[in-house]
């Protein structure tokens, strides 16, 4: 088999190797990652044939490796498959490739097909058409006769109630009522009559829609037992030679069992192709190359962490027995910083939050505002944190001393009472000096806490903004969010239908820098118990630079 090691075309000698692996979800590429990102992107450049698909965006990662004589080099793959392939000579091969054409999956694939084919066939056979045509003008022509009749019987009803308001004889009194149960028995024929046409009518149409029903039960399980088996060819190994397939790794997660195209990302194609070829792994990055999807928020050429949905479990098992850096969202930069108070009083107060501490307990035992703030106000009630700010975010928090203020700021900010104030830092100038973004949002199911825009799911989502400074390609601006969605000035900033400018340092939907380039400055709200107006400022600990 042709080896996919690529060496460096330029000289390495003076790069330091890391002391432990990348750590997929939270990193800063490594120089040696960059260089082999830069080799792989120019090789792109060269594949005119791909223009086109590469032009609608792809994830593609490298991996530097070394070999069991010492020398360094690297892996390059792509995510799904690429001109309808999967295999292509610049890069590593799938862990199982489910497009060979002699394969259980095409097989099995085929004959999916051809019941969608016969399914499509029966929908559209003119039997059924008629039969549904029939059915329904049935029912117009039932409704109607019933109708009919109805009213015939109230009309001969009232004419034998005028009847009755004269004195009448014993036997003409009988005679009226055996005339009301004629009625109502030629009424109620009528009715089982119409109703024995319908029933023969609608008999017709399911008979014909039970074998669709069977036929998309069929492919239902035929779809779920190939969909089982394909995942079992996924035979994943780690660094300590140890086995699982994808089943088994998805088990004990909340999902249960693999999402579709769990497998096929580039970093567990690089780690698989290296482990099976005895080559030390040493530092790992993906990127992304092409337009961004409509959904997610992918600019070109930046680099991007693993996936959660599809990649935690299978990566979770593939570094074991390596050295990897720590998650660095689980340092804990704050411990010793003493909390900034702005404004207190018996029922509230606020915090110039720094960037970096978390505002509620996430996971792992990582200081946040609020078990500061439980430390310091033991007698408090309530939830403490009325809003929250992301872990990178600076500026204002508002948290409360009892359960009522709590409860009554909440409803300032449901009611957008509250007014809030934020500046960020942009990657990239934005022109109009003032507009709003709406944009739906709501979190992606398999990359969480990414949010993406989405028509369909996501909450409405309004921003406000008013560029104050542009300045060396950047764009310092002021947001006053009347929503408050998660992330919602990030993914309003960087969305290609938002501002296309990435909030600097923002590394989910931009690019990493040494913080995220965006503080909470203004708050204003009234003060739940003496109805005051409370305006509080903080300025921005940066400016455009």
């Amino acid at each position: 088999m042709e080896s996919k090691f690529h060496t460096f075309t330029q000289s390495i000698e003076s790069i330091s190797l890391p002391e432990r692996f990348t750590y997929p979800f939270h990193y800063t590429p490594h120089p040696l990652c960059v260089m082999a990102a830069e080799e792989t992107q120019a090789y792109l450049k060269e594949q005119t044939e791909w223009t086109e698909e590469l032009q609608t965006g792809k994830m593609f990662g490298v991996l530097v490796v070394r070999t069991p004589a010492g020398a360094v080099g690297y892996l390059a793959a792509f995510s799904g498959n690429l001109a309808g392939k999967n295999v292509h000579h610049f890069f590593v091969p799938p862990i199982y490739d489910l497009l060979q054409p002699d394969g259980f999956f095409r097989q099995e694939e085929e004959q999916i097909n051809e019941i969608n084919a016969r399914i499509q066939s029966l929908q559209a056979s003119p039997a059924l058409e008629k039969a549904r045509i029939v059915l329904k003008k049935m029912l117009k022509f039932n409704d109607h006769m019933l109708q009919s009749s109805k009213a015939t019987l109230k009309e001969m009803k009232e004419e034998r109630d005028l009847r009755r308001q004269s004195p009448l004889t014993e036997e003409e009194a009988a005679l009226l009522i055996k005339e009301s149960q004629r009625s109502k028995a030629t009424h109620n024929q009528l009715a089982k009559l119409l109703g024995s046409f319908e029933e023969d009518a609608q008999a017709n149409v399911d008979r014909l829609e039970q074998e669709i029903e069977q036929l998309k039960q069929e492919r239902k399980q035929r779809s779920a037992a190939l969909q089982h088996k394909l995942f079992e060819q996924f035979r994943i190994l780690n660094a300590r030679a140890e086995v699982k397939d994808l089943c088994e790794l998805f088990a004990s997660t909340s999902q249960g069992t693999p999402p579709a195209g769990a497998g096929e990302c580039a970093a567990p194609k690089l780690l698989q192709y290296a482990y099976q070829h005895q080559l030390e792994p040493i530092a790992m990055a993906e990127f992304w190359w092409g337009d961004s999807p409509k959904t997610e928020i992918r600019h070109h050429g930046y680099y991007y962490p693993a996936c959660k949905g599809k990649c935690e479990p299978i990566l979770d098992h593939m570094l074991q027995g390596l050295r990897v850096d720590e998650n660095p969202l689980l340092a804990d930069a704050h411990r010793e910083t003493k909390l900034d108070i702005l404004y207190e009083d018996d029922y509230l107060l606020v915090i110039n939050k720094p960037a970096g501490m978390l505002s509620v307990p996430g996971k792992g035992d990582v200081d946040s505002v609020y078990q500061r703030l439980s430390i310091l106000y033991p007698e408090a009630t309530g939830p403490i944190i009325v809003h929250r700010l992301d872990m990178a975010t600076s500026g204002l928090l508002l948290a409360a001393k009892t359960k009522e203020a709590h409860q009554n700021l909440q409803a300032q900010f449901k009611n957008r009472t509250i007014q809030k104030r934020y500046i960020a830092l942009l990657e990239g100038e934005v022109s109009q000096e003032e507009g709003e973004i709406r944009l739906p949002l709501c979190p992606d199911p398999l990359d969480r806490p990414r949010q993406i825009v989405s028509e369909e799911f996501g909450k409405p989502a309004l921003t406000r903004y008013r560029v104050l400074e542009r300045t060396s390609g950047k764009t310092l601006i002021a947001f006053y969010p009347l929503t408050g969605r998660t992330h919602q000035l990030r993914v309003h900033a960087a969305h290609p239908q938002g501002l296309h400018c990435p909030i600097l340092g923002d590394e989910l939907y931009g690019r990493k820098a040494e913080r995220l380039y965006l503080h909470a400055e203004y708050l204003a709200f009234t003060h739940p118990i003496t109805s005051e107006r409370i305006e509080i400022h903080c300025d921005s600990p940066f400016t455009a630079q």
